[in-house]
């Protein structure tokens, strides 16, 4: 995200997520468990996808509640796009939950109590007005049971766009 996103969402994380939990930035997820086997083929395609395309359109669309979490779903036709790109070149290699077509979205509390999660879906909603997002860049990590590795980060910064 950008720099002033980025700081938006680290924010309601930290005010909303449960701290022992809350071990990575805020972020939008594309995929949860990509094959570590093919990890140098998916940082080149990551990192060619980002240098052919544009900054992706995006917009935050509504507050959702995600029974024992909130998260702001966002809408980006651009960055499914992207997405859709990756998955193709690992067809084959991906989990069940990652062939499935995602639900965008910054998870801003997660393992609560249904009622508390209930409770922060219907105070943010209150004040909630769709707005634009800025998606600046992709990014991957590797999960080591705890702590997240970053592996890289890479800018959008091509001149295309994705749809």
């Amino acid at each position: 995200m950008g720099p002033g996103d980025q700081a938006w969402a680290n924010g309601l994380r930290r005010a909303h997520f449960p701290p022992e939990r809350n071990v990575l930035d805020a972020h939008i997820t594309l995929f949860h468990h990509l094959p570590g086997h093919c990890e140098h083929e998916i940082v080149a395609r990551t990192r060619a996808l980002a240098a052919e395309f544009a900054v992706p359109k995006a917009d935050l669309t509504e507050v959702m509640h995600m029974g024992r979490g909130v998260a702001y779903r966002v809408h980006s036709p651009e960055l499914m796009a992207v997405r859709e790109m990756i998955a193709e070149g690992l067809h084959g290699l991906l989990t069940q939950q990652d062939q499935g077509r995602p639900r965008l979205h910054i998870t801003v509390q997660n393992k609560v109590e249904p009622a508390v999660a209930r409770a922060l879906q219907a105070e943010l909603a209150a004040a909630f007005i769709p707005r634009p997002l800025a998606i600046t860049g992709l990014a991957l990590h590797f999960y080591k049971g705890g702590p997240w590795e970053p592996i890289g980060r890479w800018p959008f910064r091509g001149r295309a766009r994705a749809c």
